[in-house]
């Protein structure tokens, strides 16, 4: 695929999928083979459990959006940074809704073979969202 196919293809995963829940766009785009890497000490999600985690940042955020504001393309990877943007109206990562809003950066590399989104790092920054939301973020001095 071209350069320009594969930002499109990029653009049209975060406009139909992320923004407007979409999950039928989801099992269009995303390979058998997907992986989500979230976190380098966990393991990768498969697409199902992807579009679950979506779904579920959108019940938490019903007006959930994301607007790519960069985008790099080299060879078959796709990276984009973007600003995150949602209403908390349900439980989130533990917290209950809070009605507050959120604006966040998010940072992904996506991997494209065959047309389709095989394997994908990055995301929103956790952190700076449960500050926003008003969670108490501590580091424990006790050693284990």
């Amino acid at each position: 695929m071209s350069t320009e196919e594969n930002q499109s293809l990029v653009r049209h995963y975060v406009d139909q999928f992320v923004n407007r829940g979409n999950m039928a766009v989801a099992d269009e785009i995303l390979s058998p083979d997907y992986r989500r890497y979230i976190s380098p000490s966990t393991p990768p999600l498969t697409a199902e459990q992807q579009k679950q985690r979506i779904a579920g940042m959108r019940a938490a955020f019903p007006d959930l959006h994301v607007s790519v504001e960069d985008m790099i393309t080299e060879g078959d990877r796709v990276a984009f940074r973007g600003v995150v943007r949602g209403t908390q109206q349900g439980a989130f990562l533990g917290l209950a809704p809070t009605g507050k809003q959120v604006t966040v950066f998010a940072f992904d590399v996506i991997r494209i073979e065959q047309g389709k989104l095989i394997e994908h790092w990055g995301g929103p920054d956790l952190f700076s969202i449960l500050l926003e939301l008003g969670a108490v973020v501590s580091a424990s001095s006790e050693k284990r």
